[in-house]
């Protein structure tokens, strides 16, 4: 082995070991019924904001929802936003009807000032798409009208939602979940992700989202993180931004870390080739770990960084990813690892019929149970968009805890326990296979 290909091999075992640490309309979703289409609205927004509607939706449920989702998707406060209610003024304070609603996510989603530019003409043709007949002096006024408008022509809600229920008439959980999941993909909410395993572009669509990667830097809350590292608290972590965090159902995903893009194109090849498929989520990371000097000097590139430390080792950052994939089943979930385990983990040295660069201890974890999966603990600090993450075996977290509140006080480590393949575990035990 050659030292550019020790270097390469140590610094891949060692991000490993650092690792110890939309709906309908989303870009590559597939055509779904109007039934699949509420059942994942109802999951995405009970997961994501623990919203859920009975039969019947109240003025009181509907607002509330609105508010914590805009809240949650912005950066007002809910206390500020309560303030100014989305829902016009009724007399009736408990019953919600769908013109009200569709208002109301319309100013959600920050669609109002379009709307109000629409003439009656373009408001009347709007409306028509859904059955409603718009005339000025009717039921709706112009400003509703154009509220009812904008939605539709921007896909905030469907006609086809719409021509099924009246404008008068109560609103339906079916509607209401629509309305809100909407809004969440009008602010960059829903779920997030290049495409599906069985889309032709997701081969490049992930090289792409390679290439436009970089190392993530993340100023004060790197620098304690570094200071963890150099006092042995951990042995690595990785960093990642929360803007690529993709949403996705936990029961259904699988994520899945590694430092080579062809290693991932690969993987997602081997999925199609066994039919399976998912969503395909591209999460940029920054894998960094403890370079020992004895390893001999460094080879530095844009993907490989090191800064040398006081007792003469480096800390190592490296260019990686996650995969997160979120499987159109629990069913097929569960046929992952064994993929894995057969076409990309190594068990011997000059091993063939395995993907490029494939790891002796593959990666890849869950945040629901799996049978034949281990559970260890993520601990995990953030700093506005940036997430750091160091995993450790359950009995150490709370010294990893101990260990970051007494480099800063004022620090807040999260930690919540998952499942990830057998492999890793071994590896966190001092396995070497």
């Amino acid at each position: 082995m050659n030292r550019s290909a020790k270097w390469l091999q140590l610094s891949t075992s060692a991000a490993v070991l650092s690792a110890a640490l939309v709906f309908p309309t989303a870009v590559g979703a597939t055509t779904k019924t109007t039934v699949e289409a509420h059942v994942e609205w109802n999951s995405f927004l009970q997961q994501q904001y623990g919203v859920t509607f009975d039969k019947t939706v109240t003025r009181e449920q509907f607002e509330k929802a609105l508010l914590k989702i805009v809240s949650t998707t912005t950066s007002i406060s809910e206390k500020d936003l309560s303030a100014k209610t989305f829902l016009p003024e009724s007399k009736d304070a408990s019953k919600l009807v769908v013109w009200e609603a569709v208002s109301a996510a319309a100013k959600a989603a920050e669609l109002k000032e379009l709307g109000y530019t629409y003439s009656e003409e373009k408001v009347a043709a709007a409306l028509k798409k859904a059955g409603i007949s718009y005339k000025k002096g009717g039921t709706l006024t112009l400003q509703a009208a154009q509220e009812l408008a904008v939605a539709i022509d921007t896909g905030l809600v469907s006609a086809n939602a719409l021509k099924s229920a009246s404008v008068e008439g109560a609103v339906s959980a079916e509607l209401a979940s629509q309305l809100l999941a909407k809004v969440t993909e009008f602010h960059g909410s829903a779920k997030n992700y290049l495409g599906t395993i069985a889309d032709e572009e997701i081969f490049g669509k992930l090289a792409q989202a390679w290439n436009e990667s970089q190392i993530i830097k993340a100023g004060e809350l790197q620098e304690l993180v570094d200071k963890g590292l150099k006092q042995n608290l951990i042995t690595g972590y990785n960093l990642k931004d929360a803007a690529f965090n993709p949403h996705f159902d936990p029961q259904r995903t699988i994520t899945y870390g590694h430092s080579d893009i062809a290693h991932a194109i690969q993987l997602i090849g081997l999925l199609k080739s066994e039919g399976v498929n998912a969503k395909v989520q591209f999460e940029p990371k920054t894998s960094a770990f403890i370079y020992l000097k004895e390893w001999g000097e460094p080879v530095q590139t844009a993907d490989y960084q090191v800064v040398q430390i006081e007792n003469g080792n480096y800390i190592a950052y490296a260019k990686e990813y996650d995969l997160s994939l979120e499987f159109d089943s629990v069913k097929e979930k569960e046929k992952f690892q064994p993929l894995v385990l057969k076409y990309a983990k190594r068990d011997q040295e000059d091993m063939t019929g395995l993907l490029k660069a494939s790891w002796w201890q593959p990666l890849y974890h869950s945040r629901t149970e799996l049978a034949d999966y281990a559970v260890i603990t993520n601990n995990v600090l953030k700093d506005g968009r940036y997430v750091v993450q160091s995993f450790s075996l359950n009995e150490e977290s709370p010294k990893v805890v101990e260990g970051f509140q007494k480099l800063n006080d004022k620090v807040k480590v999260e930690t919540y326990k998952f499942w990830v393949d057998q492999p890793f575990f071994h590896y966190l035990n001092g396995e070497s296979k």
